[in-house]
């Protein structure tokens, strides 16, 4: 595995994280598709073993049990040194005022909840899960960096917002000479590029970390159109997020299906190798459920596409709306 850099800073991640949201207990939150602990610790295990050391949770996926099975299993399977964990917070995790957003209470409650259901001292990459409109940006930032000072996260990073929006956080943080962000996790796939009119160019400019999540698309890039598959069946928050072109979606789709034929590879490999080709990009994020997601992930890394197959995959492409936040 070749590591890579987040960012400006000296951390090593593997160039391709595991996204964890997968894993949780079903009758917990809004995940009902998730894998319980006992059929989740055989990809957390595979994943180590193939060198990604990199694994993204949240405290609000499945009512914080996703960082359970991860901390428990990350205990088991790897040295706390040898591995990077990153969480998010914003989302309410438990019922009740300030139990969610990004106020300085709700920042330091939810570190240390996290901590605890992770079974760690430190989280590797604190990131904000989305922006909060309702609490001023100053409380928010020098909330993350107390965190950061007190030892409690390594590295500060952020989630889907308009580029507007992080660039005012960004300077304010160097403005004051608070912890600054070293990642932006993203919505970015092949049918779904808007980030690259101002959110990728701005973290390219300023030497930010672009790690995307659903870089398949939620699956629909690795199968034909009209095919379901459970989790896109009841994963209330995916059925938000590719609904406005479809025709323009389908002749994608029909792309990445025709270069993979032609490759004589799975369609999840051309489509993740896109994203990870494309510039600016650090890190996809990729779920795994079935034992060949995470082959598929790894060899992707090396599948090198031409000019014209990037070409190729694109064209089809038509302006979107903003999915995701």
């Amino acid at each position: 595995m070749r590591y890579v850099k987040l960012g400006r800073t000296g951390l090593e991640i593997s160039p391709v994280i595991l996204g964890c949201m997968t894993y949780g207990v079903p009758e917990r939150g809004n995940h009902a598709w998730t894998l319980d602990e006992e059929l989740s610790r055989p990809f957390l295990r595979k994943a180590l073993d193939l060198g990604i050391n990199t694994f993204d949770t949240a405290n609000a996926y499945s009512d914080g049990t996703s960082e359970e099975i991860v901390g428990r299993a990350l205990k088991d399977f790897a040295r706390r040194d040898e591995v990077v964990i990153a969480t998010k917070t914003f989302f309410r995790w438990q019922k009740g005022p300030n139990m969610g957003g990004l106020s300085r209470k709700a920042i330091f409650h939810s570190v240390d909840d996290s901590l605890a259901r992770l079974g760690t001292d430190y989280i590797d990459l604190l990131q904000i899960h989305r922006f909060d409109a309702e609490t001023p940006i100053e409380e928010t930032l020098e909330a993350l960096h107390d965190v950061v000072k007190a030892g409690k996260a390594r590295y500060i990073g952020a989630s889907s917002m308009h580029a507007w929006q992080f660039a005012k956080m960004v300077y304010t943080s160097r403005l004051h000479g608070w912890t600054e962000f070293t990642s932006m996790q993203d919505h970015h796939n092949l049918i779904q590029r808007e980030e690259e009119r101002e959110m990728i160019p701005f973290c390219q400019d300023q030497g930010i970390a672009v790690i995307p999540w659903s870089p398949l698309a939620r699956g629909r890039l690795t199968r034909d159109w009209d095919e379901t598959s459970e989790r896109q069946d009841k994963d209330v928050f995916g059925g938000t997020l590719y609904n406005a072109t479809e025709d323009a979606d389908r002749a994608v789709v029909a792309a990445v299906k025709k270069v993979a034929e032609a490759r004589g590879v799975p369609r999840a490999q051309v489509a993740l190798a896109w994203v990870a080709q494309r510039p600016g990009i650090t890190a996809p994020i990729v779920g795994a459920s079935k034992p060949h997601h995470l082959d598929d992930a790894v060899a992707a890394l090396e599948l090198g596409l031409t000019d014209d197959e990037m070409k190729a995959l694109e064209e089809a492409y038509v302006p979107h709306p903003i999915a995701g936040f």
